[in-house]
């Protein structure tokens, strides 16, 4: 093999696994030889190119020093031999090493091709999974500096590139691929100059679209002209339809651009080329669309383009599809219609095949999608969240005039909301008998559409209107219903809450012991699943029932109901104060100053004084008796 050429060393390997073959082979696969003959095919099959040229040259400078030296003592020919075996071992072993570490493993052609192929899937589908922009470059620049002339990572190479917006080395990598392509012949399909000019040709082409991507255009119209000269040398049907796809996204500015457009998906379709005839139809309904034309022509060219992408299975043209619907309705003003078109996008799965599991969910097109969406819920959805929020904000801090302000806005977005966050505010100014009116047509509103979450807060608040107008009887009714209905719907926090009004309504009835028993059952959910504000409430009525349950009971044990009380209203004060609700706050520290009082506490009684008389010139006074609030 050394004196020979280096098929010499590669026909040895071939004939190596000719030892196993036949009925009595020379060596048995299983045997130790064996083993050791598979495990070295096995490595020099994983060995590059280069790396194989490096292995031969090694082994020819083993035999020469051999040779020279064979007149030196034979045991320092043989220390000296193992030294270089090591050696030279060890550095073809540390290059292996070293693209192992840089490469993740992709040592021979299958290898690499799999691992470009598998990047490159990723870079299209879902780019978070792929390599970041530098690791991806450091093992494709180890991959090039043992095989230079590998096309395929040149290629990864530059869409690597294209993520980081990189034009200098996106550019050179292109470039050098299709110098790769030229020099191999890969791209052609017969040998001579049909390959050359081919891989010109789409170079040029390419190298336009670069130029387009990043701004340039200028540069990006002399490449095409490049295109279009060589192509029409060449008579390129195919590649003059893409230059004229181009030259259309190049003078799309200019009035005479649909003219370019038409005549690009007539022949796009006449060549057979349905993502060219799908991108030109799509183009053509934006342009339109732009120019006032009516919806109904729009989504027929649309659904025109929708049978040519099912039938030849083109996934991105068909979510590319989908996203333009969605901006088309949205500019006609049907943000129902784009909701559904957005949501269809964002919930369909690609038809193409995908590894690992991937979907194809980085494209423009769901970026697009994506964004119509939350412009939607700013528009509608979370506008509404806004108004609520702030709603509850200025009724928290009995502001009641700027509450009502915003029942216009909540209105506008929610008819049936807006109408019972009016007979909310009308109830807190003690406009009794408007809240009623509205609360019964809500009501029967509600009933009629099956609305049962709006109902049961609807027969909650008649329920307050009633005690707030010294009826608690009257309220009853409204509360059973509410908890039939919710208990019905299986609406546990609802039924909670039904629960801890009928408590309050027992309390002002006069019966706090019923009161406390019922708050057992439903204060439990409130705690765990409740809103702040809910759980401060709860706290505040079960010290009210504790306090009104003791009146009649001797002072050691009144005593110790009302230290229980006061430890219960600094809890639900601590929930107030979470939410800001200075209103609620107020009355806490006023039941807090009573207690103290009784108890004697003067200290803590005046504190607690204090801090009423702070909040009390702070907040306006509605005239309302505590015990009437919950």
């Amino acid at each position: 093999m050394a004196e020979g050429e280096l098929k010499d060393m590669e026909q040895f390997f071939d004939d190596l696994s000719d030892s196993f073959s036949g009925t009595e082979p020379e060596v048995h696969k299983t045997s130790v030889v064996g083993l050791f003959l598979r495990h070295m095919i096995l490595a020099y099959s994983k060995l590059s190119f280069s790396q194989v040229f490096k292995l031969y040259t090694a082994l020819q400078q083993y035999f020469q020093n051999g040779e020279k030296k064979a007149a030196e003592d034979t045991d320092m020919e043989l220390t000296r031999e193992e030294g270089e075996r090591k050696m030279e071992k060890e550095e073809l072993d540390l290059s292996v090493r070293e693209e192992e570490v840089s490469c993740s493993g992709p040592l021979s052609q299958k290898q690499a091709e799999f691992f470009l192929s598998q990047q490159a899937s990723l870079l299209k589908n879902d780019e978070t999974k792929a390599l970041p922009p530098a690791s991806l470059q450091k093992e494709l620049n180890n991959l090039l500096k043992f095989n230079p002339d590998f096309a395929e990572a040149h290629y990864l190479s530059y869409l690597n590139n294209l993520r980081v917006q990189d034009v200098f080395s996106s550019t050179h990598s292109l470039l050098h691929y299709f110098d790769r392509l030229i020099l191999t012949g890969a791209e052609s399909k017969s040998n001579g100059e049909e390959g050359y000019g081919r891989s010109l040709r789409y170079a040029a082409l390419n190298l336009a679209a670069l130029h387009c991507r990043f701004g340039h255009y200028q540069q990006a119209e002399l490449a095409l002209q490049e295109a279009i000269r060589i192509a029409q040398e060449s008579n390129d049907h195919v590649c003059l339809q893409h230059c004229l796809s181009w030259l259309y996204v190049l003078g799309q500015k200019r009035s005479d651009s649909y003219v370019l457009l038409e005549h690009s998906v007539k022949k796009a379709v006449h060549f057979g080329l349905p993502y060219l005839a799908s991108l030109g139809i799509q183009s053509l309904v934006q342009q339109r669309a732009f120019a006032g034309k009516t919806a109904n022509k729009l989504m027929d060219a649309l659904k025109d383009s929708d049978l040519l992408h099912w039938k030849h299975s083109l996934s991105e043209l068909i979510d590319i599809s989908i996203a333009q619907k969605t901006a088309i309705w949205r500019l006609y003003g049907r943000s129902t219609m784009a909701l559904q078109q957005a949501q269809m996008l964002l919930s369909m799965n690609s038809l193409e095949s995908v590894s690992a599991g991937v979907q194809q969910n980085n494209t423009e097109s769901f970026a697009v999608a994506l964004c119509h969406l939350a412009e939607l819920h700013a528009e509608q959805l979370w506008m509404l969240c806004d108004q609520k929020i702030q709603f509850d904000r200025a009724m928290h801090d009995g502001r009641y005039h700027l509450a009502d302000s915003l029942v216009t806005g909540i209105t506008a977005l929610h008819s049936t909301e807006g109408v019972y966050r009016k007979a909310v505010v009308l109830q807190a100014q003690s406009q009794m008998t408007e809240a009623h009116k509205l609360l019964q047509k809500l009501l029967v509103h509600c009933q009629k559409i099956r609305n049962t979450e709006m109902a049961i807060s609807v027969l909650l608040s008649v329920a307050e209107l009633h005690w707030r107008s010294s009826s608690p009887a009257a309220a009853l009714p409204a509360l059973l219903q509410a908890l039939a209905l919710s208990r019905e719907y299986r609406l546990q926090y609802l039924a909670s809450e039904t629960v801890l009004n009928l408590a309050f309504a027992q309390l002002i009835l006069g019966i706090p012991e019923q009161a406390l028993s019922l708050l057992h059952m439903a204060i439990e959910p409130i705690l765990a699943d409740g809103a702040v504000l809910d759980k401060g409430r709860a706290m505040f009525l079960v010290a009210k029932c504790q306090v009104a349950s003791v009146a009649s009971c001797d002072p050691p044990g009144k005593a110790e109901a009302l230290e229980a009380a006061i430890e219960n209203l600094n809890e639900a004060k601590n929930y107030f104060s979470k939410v800001d609700c200075k209103e609620r706050i107020r009355d806490v520290v006023y039941f807090q100053a009573r207690l103290y009082h009784t108890l004697g506490k003067t200290q803590e009684r005046n504190r607690c004084a204090m801090l009423f008389r702070q909040l009390h010139q702070e907040l306006p006074s509605h005239g309302v008796p505590l015990i009437n609030h919950l």
